[in-house]
């Protein structure tokens, strides 16, 4: 089976998941990875710098485009997708390094992480935006800082400076989004990130929508922004698996709940199962049963 009727199935979601990680080649990932308990990953600088200068080191030798990144005291967030089907050994080799580092360099033993990593894929350009703006917020969600540009260990620096120097991180993937032109984009980007201060966030490793629910927010707050992003298509390009916006569907179950053709209502529910709801929460929106449900998905025609 491949990725697109994964997706169609509802086994790709763009949930957080622990197992079976999803390695196709481009997939754009949502990495996070935490401490144990309450256990800090970072005391000072050079911890976090000995982070970056490993993640740094697995671009140049694994076939990774990061994207953009934030280190939390206790948790990592990384945005990247796989030139070629690995993912596991770069992170493996990521998170086992800095594990083993921390441990000798305070004298610690035990796993120094929760447990796996987790990740989240995205399926659309609004998504990838929203995930981009979420990471680059997290300081501000946990009270760190006021000013998402003043926190020191995230990626958000490339994103709004035109005189920041090049490095690891490839940003203008999710720059053009907003526009061609790099010094535009940059301004987008900024005037997005700084009136997102004001929108609600949930934890993303506490609840599994958090960043859809963010992404919702701001298409709230920057109608035309989202809009004209449905139109890029660059995960389109890029996987090949087309999804029709979320405002779309929204207004779908708005005029016209349940379309009449059985392959429209199997597109609709297919569509539904692959942002990650559950058959019982289809049938709810739809006002039908969960049989109706399962007819659509196995209906000869």
């Amino acid at each position: 089976m491949d990725f697109d009727e994964l997706v169609r199935n509802g086994k790709v979601k763009r949930i957080f998941r622990a197992k079976r990680k999803i390695t196709t080649p481009n997939i754009v990932s949502h990495i996070t990875q935490r401490a144990a308990g309450k256990e800090p990953l970072f005391l000072e600088d050079s911890d976090y710098l000995f982070m970056l200068a490993q993640l740094k080191e697995i671009t140049e030798k694994r076939s990774l485009d990061i994207y953009a990144f934030c280190l939390m005291p206790n948790h990592t967030h990384l945005l990247l997708s796989p030139r070629e089907g690995e993912l596991h050994e770069p992170m493996r080799d990521l998170f086992s390094r800095y594990a083993m580092r921390f441990n000798k360099k305070y004298m610690r033993k035990g796993h120094l992480f929760a447990g796996p990593y987790r990740q989240a894929i995205c399926l659309d350009d609004a998504y990838l935006l929203a995930a981009s703006l979420y990471i680059h917020m997290n300081p501000v969600r946990a009270g760190l800082v006021d000013d998402p540009c003043s926190f020191r260990w995230s990626s958000v620096r490339v994103f709004y400076d035109l005189e920041a120097p090049e490095s690891f991180l490839k940003p203008g993937f999710i720059l053009r989004l907003l526009s061609n032109s790099g010094d535009t984009s940059k301004g987008v980007y900024l005037d997005i990130l700084m009136r997102s201060v004001a929108v609600t966030m949930d934890d993303a490793l506490e609840k599994e929508d958090a960043v859809s629910r963010f992404r919702k927010a701001l298409g709230r707050l920057f109608p035309s922004i989202f809009s004209d992003i449905g139109g890029k298509r660059q995960i389109y390009k890029r996987t090949g698996v087309s999804l029709i916006g979320e405002e779309e569907i929204e207004k779908q179950l708005t005029e016209a709940p349940l379309p009449k053709g059985i392959q429209a209502k199997r597109f609709l529910v297919q569509q539904l199962i692959s942002r990650g709801y559950k058959r019982k929460e289809i049938a709810e929106k739809l006002n039908v049963s969960v049989k109706t449900i399962y007819n659509i998905l196995h209906d000869p025609e």
